[in-house]
């Protein structure tokens, strides 16, 4: 193989020299030698057909860590990564579509119901919380912890959807900023204040009885996951102004800010119909 230089391997390879001394330093694209008087770096023309696909790579807007694992990948196994990233990318694409279009309709002075909305009763529950301020970053981790709470000491379980655990964004958690949520488990009522001394990290209190309005959540593998969550909560806001509007002189008694817009979490979706997940919206007609 033929040794050049970093500026030449620059020059043929349309690459800079910053991406080529980054892509040394995150193991991406490394020098052939590197000089050890002078620090200078020297490829292999070899290499070239590798900085190509790399640029090729990141054009598919790919990170770094992605492309490293790539380019150590036989050709079939890299073909096929790439198809299903591909896949994904066109999947974020539609869901990111659908929120542009909503957003015009909006701007225009429309507002649609973009998802099918139901509602169901919910009885009064005793629940089991731990309600917490995290950012974007610590929200996943979060939910974690309280997952792992309950797989350690399981409560009895309740059936249906009265019985699924449930997570209320009392604020909204984006890039910006952070905001309350809490996580809830609801418990038998009789066994509340026994089961809440084994709980000493978790918090009980009673929830009404309530209607709530529900919209399915896609599968949580599902592309650009957020862009639905945005358009669930945007759907179930636009039905209750309908609901508001179509009962003139009445109001909704119960809104996000009295019981949390919440998304509620099957315990167990084997055997069932039901959507795993579904995000719902606590409301009640003040007649």
């Amino acid at each position: 193989m033929k040794e050049i230089s970093i500026g030449e391997f620059a020059r043929r390879s349309r690459l800079s020299l910053k991406a080529l001394r980054l892509y040394d330093e995150r193991g991406v694209l490394v020098p052939s030698r590197v000089d050890q008087a002078s620090g200078y770096r020297y490829y292999d023309t070899a290499q070239l057909e590798e900085a190509r696909l790399v640029v090729m790579l990141r054009q598919l807007q790919l990170p770094l860590a992605a492309v490293k694992e790539l380019l150590a990948c036989d050709p079939a196994d890299a073909a096929a990564r790439i198809a299903e990233h591909w896949r994904d990318a066109e999947a974020a694409h539609d869901a990111r579509r659908e929120l542009a279009d909503y957003l015009v309709s909006r701007l225009s002075g429309k507002r649609s119901v973009m998802y099918e909305v139901a509602t169901r009763e919910m009885p009064e529950r005793s629940l089991l919380c731990l309600k917490r301020n995290v950012d974007e970053q610590e929200m996943w981790a979060f939910g974690k912890e309280f997952i792992a709470i309950m797989r350690e000491r399981p409560l009895p379980k309740i059936e249906g959807r009265e019985g699924a655990a449930f997570c209320i964004w009392w604020g909204l958690v984006n890039a910006d900023g952070d905001g309350p949520i809490e996580w809830c488990a609801p418990v038998p009522t009789a066994q509340a204040e026994s089961l809440a001394s084994h709980y000493p990290e978790l918090s009980l209190r009673t929830e009404p009885a309530h209607r709530e309005a529900f919209v399915a959540l896609p599968d949580p593998d599902a592309a650009d996951e957020a862009v639905h969550w945005h358009l669930a909560g945007e759907s179930l806001e636009a039905w209750a102004q309908e609901q508001e509007q179509e009962h003139e002189g009445e109001r909704l008694a119960l809104t996000p800010e009295d019981l949390g817009l919440r998304i509620t979490y099957l315990a167990s979706a084997l055997g069932t119909e039901e959507p795993y997940r579904d995000m719902a919206l606590p409301f009640a007609v003040d007649r």
